[in-house]
């Protein structure tokens, strides 16, 4: 979709929401340059996480089950 920037100016909030909403950007034509009005899509932010297999070695049930009461020290 291609409007003008005065068509822009007139239906501003119904052409923000319908971009919002549809996720089709617009393009906005001034002096024969565009510009376009495009929703940013949220990251997942675990997305950005790298996998390392190698940062436990051996089994990592064994961390889970792993006794700590010899060395609690209740004075420290």
């Amino acid at each position: 979709m291609s409007i003008t920037v005065t068509e822009l100016r007139t239906n501003l909030y119904k052409i923000v929401d319908q971009v919002i909403a549809t996720g089709v950007p617009v393009e906005i034509e001034r002096k024969g340059v565009k510009v376009k009005l495009i929703a940013e899509k949220k990251k997942n932010k675990l997305s950005n996480l790298i996998r390392r297999p190698d940062c436990i070695i051996g089994d990592p049930e064994d961390i889970v089950h792993m006794d700590w009461s010899e060395e609690w020290n209740e004075d420290l």
